[in-house]
């Protein structure tokens, strides 16, 4: 029997909400509406002191409510724009937003900010939410999430495929016998930081700014040595590590570059980090979703540079837009039915998990 679940995803860039509405039952999962938010600037300027600075407990017990509200807000927004019976949707899965990812060292953890209370008591619908921090209890990353959607709902495709999600890092899924994923670096957040200090804009539209630069190859090659790109899965990464120091770090001997060619720089370094991890599987075909989707700079690149055919989720009839929210929501609906979501070769667990819990 077929049941209705609410995705609910704000990623590393918090360019937005997104909000998808799906429906299905343990052998599909459809798209039946969706709409995108806007992420409150005030409330994004604060993430972002709290991920690059100090901070006090009562900011972040502060902002944990305020995105609550905000992601609430949204979702309520979004079911009366949808005419939707709000009784008739089994529950809410919400990512959350990620203050610090550190999957590794004494004190393994991820950090998702979001009162999911706050959600389900304005709502009123049952929220799952806290997905990560089993699989991290059980040795693994904790990430990427998407690689058990990506199989979910590319398992009946001929060809060997690999699907590659680009937000603010990017993510690659190996589909198989034996699931394999892992975040190659870096996608869109260092472009945008640069685009913000230097063009009016939050991103660089249509790839504009980076289209007027040249690639400095010194440059690229200082970044590409970094020691993230050299290190085998399983592995994940978050601002915590690709951020503005990170950049700041490399430029000091390359201060002469031109503004545009930095951005197209980075650009390519999302690039060719991508196609480097993809170049070493036998993937026939690559496909593309997340907001990397849309830049058409890096589109055409990664088509050059990758072996696989590289095609947009859209063409698969999977919306390139709302694939992370659409996955959220069938995480929601594995963690009411109880069952084990099948992850451990792609994070390195001990075990698959049941991941999340339940709120409301």
């Amino acid at each position: 029997m077929s049941e209705l679940y609410i995705g609910v995803m704000s990623g590393t860039s918090m360019d937005g909400i997104d909000i998808a509405l799906c429906e299905m039952d343990s052998s599909h999962c459809s798209l039946i509406a969706s709409s995108e938010s806007e992420f409150d600037s005030e409330l994004k300027a604060e993430i972002l002191n709290i991920i690059n600075g100090s901070t006090m407990l009562e900011q972040v017990g502060s902002v944990d409510n305020r995105l609550g509200h905000m992601f609430a807000d949204a979702i309520n927004a979004f079911i009366k724009k949808e005419s939707i019976d709000a009784v008739s949707v089994k529950a809410i899965g919400l990512h959350g937003q990620t203050l610090w990812h550190q999957p590794r060292g004494d004190n393994p953890f991820s950090m998702q900010s979001g009162d999911a209370n706050v959600v389900s008591a304005k709502t009123s619908i049952q929220v799952v939410a806290d997905f990560r921090r089993m699989d991290i209890a059980n040795g693994g990353q904790g990430a990427p999430f998407a690689p058990a959607f990506h199989q979910e709902i590319f398992k009946n495709l001929d060809k060997k495929t690999a699907v590659l999600n680009i937000g603010g890092m990017a993510n690659l899924t190996i589909l198989g016998d034996e699931l394999r994923g892992w975040d190659t670096g870096c996608g869109n957040v260092l472009m945008d930081y640069w685009s913000s200090i230097h063009t009016d804009a939050d991103y660089d539209k249509d790839a504009v700014f980076a289209f007027s630069g040249e690639v400095n190859e010194a440059l690229l090659e200082s970044f590409l040595e970094d020691a993230y790109f050299k290190k085998q899965p399983p592995k994940s990464t978050g601002r915590e590590y690709f951020n503005p120091t990170w950049l700041s770090n490399h430029l000091p001997l390359f201060d002469t570059i031109k503004a545009e060619d930095v951005q197209r720089t980075l650009l390519e370094l999302t690039a060719k980090s991508i196609a480097n991890d993809a170049n070493k599987t036998d993937a026939q075909l690559l496909i593309v979703c997340g907001g990397g989707a849309k830049n058409p700079l890096l589109m055409q690149r990664l088509s050059e540079l990758c072996k696989a055919e590289v095609k947009v989720s859209d063409e698969f009839g999977v919306s390139s837009d709302y694939m992370e929210a659409m996955a959220f929501a069938w995480l929601a609906y594995k963690r009411v039915h109880n069952e084990k979501v099948k992850l451990s070769s792609v994070t390195g667990a001990s075990k698959d998990s049941v991941l999340g819990g339940i709120y409301g």
